[in-house]
């Protein structure tokens, strides 16, 4: 149901955008399901906000009429321990947009233009929408995996995915996509984005990988990825929220495999991660829907049926 609310004034370093696109993200599926135990409701969720600056702070560096995206970091205090050492990711004082403060699920959102990102060129507003946190968790995700493995697998094919499976390619990886069992179109999905195999999540690697990404938020997926790495090899959970990882046995962590998050992303990340989508020009998929479909949006990410990513549009 649409609600309308007074126009808000930005402030200091905020920025009032237009929103010209936002993607959906299975972070606002956590969010719309109180299952992050943090945020303030009730909140408008959307963390992929391609906007357009309308008006903007007396401190803001933005101009009026800039094309911006709004990530999920909408605050970090950047006087903290963990703001100081460059891992404002983990600023304990840190707000995240549609979670702590209002997202793009809207026709217009208040930001903090400190911490919105510069966009490559070459993308429309719904291409660059799932750049904002789809390309930047499965970048960051992709750099905790290690030095250029060369073996990579990708547990969950989904917004993330098929756009790192292209970052990762063009690297010189071999990517292994690992699906839902019998989920065929996805796993020819995959395939057509780059993979060199896809098959079941539930079954064997066709070869050791160096390291893997888990997207989905499975926590059964753990020990099943452990048991497709060589030894040495890393796996990556990144995603905010996941099921409860089952016990398994130490021989699978064994000959110094590992097992890391990935949490949050700094605007570092965001600055190199635009700079790889300007030269690489990733191909992104998406599905476009109106604004007043934001409900059966979050349904098709429920369910797993959008291949690419979901992006809506006032």
């Amino acid at each position: 149901m649409a609600e309308v609310r007074p126009v808000p004034e930005p402030q200091a370093h905020q920025v009032l955008l237009q929103v010209l696109a936002c993607a959906v993200c299975r972070t606002d599926l956590h969010v719309v399901d109180g299952e992050l135990g943090r945020g303030v409701l009730p909140v408008v969720p959307g963390h992929q906000v391609i906007g357009r600056v309308v008006a903007a702070g007396a401190n803001s560096a933005l101009s009026i009429g800039e094309r911006v995206g709004v990530p999920w970091l909408g605050f970090a205090c950047g006087s903290c321990e963990m703001c100081r050492a460059g891992r404002e990711n983990l600023c304990p004082n840190a707000r995240f947009t549609g979670c702590d403060v209002d997202g793009g699920f809207a026709e217009l959102v208040i930001a903090d233009g400190r911490f919105c990102l510069r966009l490559p060129d070459g993308y429309t507003d719904t291409e660059a929408a799932p750049l904002l946190c789809a390309g930047l968790i499965g970048y960051r995700a992709l750099r905790m995996a290690g030095e250029e493995p060369r073996r990579l697998g990708l547990y969950g094919f989904g917004s993330a995915a098929h756009l790192i499976v292209q970052v990762a390619r063009r690297r010189g990886a071999d990517v292994y996509a690992f699906t839902r069992a019998g989920d065929h179109a996805g796993q020819e999905f995959a395939l057509r984005m780059g993979a060199v195999w896809a098959g079941d999540s539930t079954g064997p690697s066709p070869e050791p990988l160096d390291a893997a990404i888990i997207f989905a938020p499975a926590g059964e997926l753990v020990p099943l990825a452990l048991g497709a790495l060589r030894p040495g090899g890393t796996v990556v959970c990144a995603g905010i929220h996941m099921s409860d990882i089952p016990a398994f046995p130490y021989a699978l962590l064994w000959e110094e495999r590992s097992i890391r998050s990935v949490a949050n992303l700094t605007r570092a990340d965001g600055a190199d991660f635009m700079r790889v989508a300007a030269e690489a020009r990733l191909d992104v998929e998406t599905e476009v829907l109106p604004l007043g479909e934001a409900g059966r949006a979050l349904e098709l990410v429920r369910t797993g049926r959008v291949h690419g990513t979901a992006v809506l549009v006032p």
